[in-house]
Order: structure tokens, then C-alpha cells, then sequence
């Protein structure tokens, strides 16, 4: 008789632990509400819109951030900007336009200077006398913020730009699945702009800053804020 309780019992044992297992399974697998918040992690509590806020609020308060921008111009030349700023306005762009030219811009103490290739001095003032042209090409100079270029490209050095867009749609914020961007772990997210969509991943782990931003209406454009709170410093060009 004893021998058969420990027979039933060790049977007992092992079908709990059994049940056990194929249960937590069946919630990890089956169960999608379950799976959404394994996922989605340290989120798992906070809607769409409230991950949006987060994000907006740590990456507003960094103090430097590169920012990576691919883009287009209204004539459908392909744009790439390379940027670092800091909360004081310090700012470089290397500003690359494909056969439209480079433009290389720092501002420092509320001062801009500029230095572009030929090209990009021919397509910004396409009435330029040649020699005028000859002696600019890749010399630095102080650039008024009247000039056209120069107005444009500082405007990549303005994170609030970028973020005031995604502010402005994320009421229609929804969580999506675990990501990662490099080696950090995140969250990505889909909402709606306009007539079409945007994307984003925010990062869960350290504090919870946009690493990626993207929108498909209007004029493409992709965002990647990388290097938070990383000190650069900027030297005055010589003129």
C-alpha cells in the first residue's frame, strides 16, 4: 500500500508540474494580451500615446544628441544630413545632396559659418559669376541667415522640429512589438500622419529616448537620434 501512495503522489507531482508548464505556454503563445506585455516591456502598463510622451520628454531634455536625417528636397533629390547639437545651439551639419553638392555649416556662439563645394555654391546661386564661384568653393565663411541654403540647412540642427511632428500625431500612437536599435533593446510604434503613417522606436532600457522616427506622407523622411548626452565640442572655422 505505501508503495502505491508513492506511486500516486509521484504521478500527482508530475502532472501538476506538467498542467504547470503547458498553462504558462498556453499564455505566453496563445494568449495575445499576455505576449503583447512580455514584449513590450518596461511599457507594458502605458498606452501608445503615454510612450510617445516619454520619449519626447527624455529626448527633448538630453543634453547633445547626433541626429542622422534622409530625406528628399522638393525636386526629388535624395538629401542626407549628418548633425550634432547640444541644448546651448551649438550645431555642425555635413549637408549632402547628391550631384546637387555638400555644404558643411557650424554654429557656434549664435554665429554661422558655411563651406560648400562647388556645386552646392552653383545651385544656390545659379547667377554667381565663375570666378566668384572658383573662390568660395570650399572656403569657410560667416553665412547670413537671409541665405536661402544656409536658412534650410540649420534647420536640421533643430531636434524640436522633428519632435513637435511626432508630438502633433500622438494621440494616434499604437504599441508594437519588441525591437532593437543597435544593441539597445526597444519598443517600436505606428501612428497616423496626415494621409499616411509614421514609425518609431523608442529605447527600454536607460532612459527612454527616440532612437528612430519615420514618415511616409508627405516628404519622406527618416530620423535616427543617436550619442545622447555625449559632450562635443565646436571650434570657430577660420575665415
Amino acid at each position: 500500500m505505501r508503495l502505491l501512495s508513492r506511486i500516486a503522489a509521484t504521478a500527482l507531482r508530475t502532472a501538476t508540474a506538467t498542467l504547470c508548464a503547458v498553462t504558462a505556454l498556453a499564455l505566453t503563445a496563445c494568449d495575445p494580451v499576455f505576449a503583447h506585455q512580455q514584449d513590450t516591456a518596461p511599457f507594458a502598463r502605458l498606452t501608445g500615446p503615454e510612450v510617445v510622451n516619454k520619449a519626447l520628454t527624455a529626448t527633448r531634455a538630453a543634453k547633445s544628441v547626433r541626429i542622422t536625417v534622409e530625406t528628399k528636397s522638393p525636386d526629388g533629390t535624395p538629401v542626407e544630413a549628418y548633425v550634432a547639437t547640444d541644448i546651448r545651439g551649438e550645431c555642425t551639419v555635413t549637408l549632402s545632396m547628391g550631384a546637387a553638392g555638400t555644404m558643411d555649416l557650424v554654429r557656434t556662439g549664435g554665429t554661422v559659418y558655411t563651406q560648400s563645394d562647388e556645386a552646392m555654391l552653383r545651385a544656390a546661386s545659379p547667377g554667381r559669376p565663375h570666378a566668384e564661384v572658383k573662390k568660395l568653393t570650399g572656403r569657410w565663411v560667416k553665412a547670413g541667415h537671409a541665405d536661402r541654403s544656409t536658412a534650410q540647412t540649420l534647420g536640421y540642427c533643430d531636434r524640436k522640429g522633428f519632435l513637435d511632428r511626432l508630438a502633433e500625431n500622438s494621440s494616434t500612437a499604437h504599441k508594437g512589438r519588441a525591437t532593437a536599435v543597435g544593441s539597445t533593446p526597444a519598443l517600436s510604434l505606428t501612428g497616423r500622419a496626415g494621409g499616411g503613417t509614421w514609425q518609431a522606436a523608442v529605447a527600454a532600457e536607460g532612459r527612454p529616448h527616440l532612437l528612430k522616427l519615420r514618415f511616409s506622407t508627405g516628404t519622406p523622411l527618416a530620423v535616427e537620434f543617436t550619442e545622447f548626452d555625449k559632450p562635443f565640442t565646436v571650434k570657430r572655422p577660420a575665415t
